[in-house]
């Protein structure tokens, strides 16, 4: 059993690594890429936001169909749609062949809904947050250490190959093929769940209306929020950063440039695993530096993360206002350091919350919260601010709101009672639905 389970937390680790690499691929190579097609600056932002925006669609859709189907099937099938994709954009000469197809492959981004779901039907509540936050810690490296370090470095500027002269041609033919392979091997080799039981149970919990009823619950919701002012910002620095350290302090040099970005990365992804390990932390030792939160263990920890993020990005605008980007860089790192440790919070809740609708709820909550991938860089690049450091603490402010609804929701007696009660929809279509109540103190 344990060869068993550790076989399929390292198939869905290596899935989502391999889902980022290829989803932010693209930024490296948008200097060769506008020259090689004559792209202006908004025509390249129009295929970097179709790729942020197709993806929290793709994940809430996937989500149930991972509960439905299995892991392996979902998988599968997507890797390997999104490996030809890849494929078809390292051949593309025509703009509009080489956005279409980079939209599919940026399908890779909705991976993380698949594992999610299969390292839940493994491990058990009580390590839960610890083999979530492994999966999405080294999942998420992707972006920095495959995306913005590896890939530049590999295929560098003056890169020549036995297929393309390109070197952005040849990252995304290279990428897409490793992808087909894994999908394949993911299919064959892939475990849906640990047991026959937990198989079914999941799997009778995919319906229309019980998606509604999830959707609208307290829990999902908060988390939701939550994620979108985590993620969805880790999204937005991952697209942004790059182009923040060389237009704000004038590094023009595409590898120094992504080795600065690819800090943030970095500690967003790899760090990860200590935020779902400390929110195992807080539920077995029953933690409680919060009072007036009183046996909310692992709320507690969720809530002090997102304050912790918001302080960060205030502490973005200050960093970058001293004209030093060293310090910018250390700035950039403890707001990676801030997702990290709550996004590994946020998703040690989902599946300990809803534990036979993990799939639904990680498409629900990933969904909605990638959507700050294309809502915070408008604030960040926009005219209206006198300079390019000042949008770190706007959007800071925007994540007040989110703070006051997590202290809302995570009130006692509320919050057990989150996976119950919510807004639009009263009536439960499928008893029980998880657990009842947010499985805090389990």
């Amino acid at each position: 059993m344990l060869s068993t389970k550790y076989k399929n937390l390292l198939l869905a680790t290596a899935m989502f690594n391999l889902g980022f690499t290829i989803w932010f691929s693209f930024a490296p190579f948008t200097e060769g890429i506008a020259d090689e097609f004559g792209l202006s600056v908004a025509e390249i932002g129009i295929v970097a936001s179709l790729a942020v925006i197709a993806v929290p669609l793709g994940r809430i859709v996937v989500g149930p169909y991972t509960d439905k189907y299995g892991a392996p099937v979902t998988a599968g099938i997507t890797l390997v749609v999104v490996g030809i994709a890849a494929i078809i954009s390292s051949f593309a000469t025509s703009y509009g062949v080489f956005t279409a197809s980079r939209v599919v492959a940026s399908l890779a981004g909705i991976t993380f809904v698949i594992g999610i779901q299969h390292v839940a039907e493994w491990f058990e509540e009580e390590n839960l947050g610890t083999a979530e936050g492994i999966f999405a810690g080294i999942g998420n490296a992707g972006a920095g250490l495959g995306a913005y370090f590896t890939l530049p470095r590999i295929f560098g500027e003056g890169y020549v190959g036995p297929l393309f002269a390109s070197n952005w041609r040849a990252a995304f033919f290279y990428t897409g093929a490793l992808a087909v392979i894994l999908g394949v091997l993911y299919f064959v080799f892939g475990d849906a769940a640990k047991s026959e039981e937990k198989r079914q149970a999941t799997k009778q919990g995919v319906t229309l209306k019980q998606w509604f009823y999830i959707a609208t619950r307290h829990g999902a919701v908060v988390l939701s929020a939550a994620y979108i002012m985590t993620f969805g910002l880790e999204l937005a620095m991952n697209g942004w950063l790059g182009t923040y350290y060389r237009e704000a302090f004038g590094q023009g040099d595409l590898v120094i440039a992504a080795t600065f970005a690819a800090t943030f990365s970095i500690a967003a992804g790899l760090l990860r695993p200590f935020g779902g390990y400390i929110s195992d932390l807080f539920a077995r030792r029953e933690l409680e530096p919060l009072p007036w939160f009183e046996g909310r263990h692992r709320d507690q920890w969720t809530f002090i993360t997102l304050v912790f993020v918001m302080a960060s990005m205030f502490g973005m605008t200050a960093a970058g206002l001293t004209g030093n980007i060293y310090i910018a860089v250390v700035a950039g790192f403890f707001v990676g350091l801030g997702c990290a440790f709550s996004e590994g919070a946020i998703f040690a809740q989902v599946p300990a919350m809803f534990p036979n609708n993990s799939g639904s709820v990680a498409g629900i909550v990933g969904g909605i919260g990638s959507s700050g991938g294309s809502i915070y860089p408008l604030i960040f690049a926009s005219t209206l601010l006198p300079n390019l450091h000042l949008g770190y603490a706007v959007v800071a402010v925007t994540m007040i709101p989110i703070i006051a609804l997590s202290a809302w929701v995570f009130q006692p007696h509320i919050a057990e009672n989150a996976t119950e009660n919510g807004w639009f929809v009263d009536e439960n279509p499928a008893q029980p639905l998880g657990s009842g109540a947010v499985a805090d103190d389990d």
